[in-house]
């Protein structure tokens, strides 16, 4: 294939542009949406504010274990990556990172993370981080997302882990409450995630990865969004009950998540009209899914302060 040709093409760079395309395999952005949900979790966990070591713990644990996933799985893809518009700047589908290099530096994130979790927290949330890093990256990156469309559903487990971190990094243990905001992420990720693939249908087309809106007319996408939309929220009212979760949280919640189906449901209704600003609303939602999972996890964050 001609993109991985082009990936294997070394280039010359200063050690400052060495260092940022380093920084750029671990795909920060991703990793700040991660701790976005981490964080507040411990308050839940500690019902106000946590220890600073379990706060260092999970802040160290957590940025190493997603920065090894995402490491991996940038050295992994970069014969696709390099394919798309939207990932052919990547260190690793440009050739600025060789392959050698990135798998160590994803090994050394790794063993960090264990390390740090373990050492400043526990071993639960220690082998969490490492079970996290495994599902991303051989459960999504190498099994799912070039062999079925439904691979950023299962794949986005991984997404999901933060939550279980960050409870046990406070607890020592797991219980129902850490499992409903792992499940409010989990249906979050497709409804997210699929706008954006809906946008750069033809990238993901033309690097052969079967991405949902590929292989599906946007009626059907729109659907499988809509209906994912409904099941996220009535988790995330679930857990008002579970926790339980005080007033701030509650009406957070059903506001946010009303909000939330309401894009949902414009998106859905402009497929079906065949409307030329689907493509525009799609990306007002996926924009939108972010800042309603980082307000979300705001009030849960906040509430216990209420309680």
């Amino acid at each position: 294939m001609s993109g991985m040709t082009a990936t294997r093409t070394w280039v010359e760079l200063t050690r400052g542009q060495q260092v940022l395309a380093f920084v750029a395999l671990t795909k920060p952005r991703i990793v700040e949406l991660l701790l976005t949900t981490a964080i507040p979790t411990m308050f839940l966990a500690a019902q106000g504010l946590p220890t600073l070591r379990v706060v260092v713990a999970v802040l160290i644990g957590g940025t190493l274990a997603a920065g090894s996933a995402n490491t991996f799985n940038s050295v992994y893809d970069r014969d696709i990556d390099v394919l798309m518009q939207r990932t052919n700047h990547r260190p690793a589908a440009l050739g600025t990172i060789s392959m050698r290099a990135g798998n160590i530096q994803g090994i050394a994130l790794a063993l960090g993370s264990a390390v740090a979790l373990f050492w400043l927290a526990n071993l639960i949330s220690a082998i969490l981080a490492i079970v996290a890093i495994l599902l991303y990256v051989v459960g999504y990156t190498m099994l799912l997302k070039r062999r079925t469309s439904q691979n950023i559903v299962w794949g986005g487990a991984a997404g999901c882990m933060p939550v279980l971190i960050a409870w046990s990094a406070v607890t020592g243990s797991l219980t129902w409450t850490p499992f409903v905001l792992f499940m409010v992420i989990f249906f979050w990720t497709p409804p997210h995630y699929w706008p954006l693939a809906m946008k750069y249908r033809e990238d993901y087309e033309r690097a052969g990865v079967p991405m949902l809106p590929v292989v599906k007319p946007v009626t059907t996408v729109t659907t499988h969004i809509l209906v994912y939309s409904v099941i996220m929220v009535l988790f995330s009212i679930t857990l008002i009950l579970v926790a339980p979760m005080g007033w701030v949280y509650s009406v957070a919640a059903v506001t946010l998540g009303a909000l939330f189906i309401g894009q949902t449901v414009v998106l859905y209704r402009a497929a079906r009209s065949q409307t030329g600003a689907v493509l525009r609303i799609a990306m007002r939602l996926f924009h939108g899914s972010i800042t309603y999972l980082a307000l979300l996890f705001l009030a849960v964050a906040i509430d216990p302060f209420f309680a």
